[in-house]
């Protein structure tokens, strides 16, 4: 009886290519399967409409059916999201707020990871806790983890080598996959 591998959805709340957050989620899927899940990153943030409540009704935007699908086909979540202006960027609140109308990501295990230096990203982890709880999501404490990167420890491949940065984001995963 083979069993498939829980789903982590990855989304990373920067639209920078070479973002810390982004090299933090590529380095999440590289170890994905050593950590026994399966991670997917989500892409799809920079075509994602503004948010009208108006808008929140079937049909849904094409981008936003597509985010919710992802949500819903799920086990968890993993969200890495870097701070501005002391909190989240707005493309990326801009996303959770698509998640509000929907029941998708209600009950579904959700963690974060904050790449930002010590003293830094509160702002961002204090909105995310706040919006995530109005959409019901299930915070996994023990997942949500600071994890500082720098300039320079993403290889040409855009993936962390270091040891002690994989094997948390490995435990992170893992974590999340008991959950779901």
């Amino acid at each position: 009886m083979s069993t498939t591998p829980p789903v982590i959805l990855l989304l990373s709340g920067s639209l920078r290519a070479a973002s810390s957050n982004e090299t933090a989620l590529r380095t999440a899927e590289s170890v994905a399967a050593s950590a026994g899940v399966r991670a997917v990153r989500y892409e799809g943030l920079a075509a994602l409409p503004h948010f009208n409540p108006d808008d929140d009704h079937d049909p849904l935007p094409g981008p936003v059916t597509e985010l919710r699908a992802a949500i819903a086909e799920a086990d968890a979540v993993l969200i890495c999201a870097p701070e501005y202006a002391g909190t989240l960027p707005g493309a990326f609140k801009n996303l959770l707020d698509w998640t509000v109308g929907g029941t998708e990501i209600c009950d579904k295990p959700v963690a974060w990871v904050n790449v930002a230096p010590a003293g830094r990203g509160g702002g961002a982890e204090a909105t995310l806790r706040t919006v995530l709880s109005y959409t019901g999501a299930s915070i996994v404490e023990a997942a949500c983890v600071r994890i500082p990167l720098t300039q320079g420890m993403a290889g040409p491949d855009g993936v962390v080598a270091d040891e002690g940065v994989r094997g948390e984001l490995r435990r992170v995963l893992e974590c999340l996959g008991k959950a779901g």
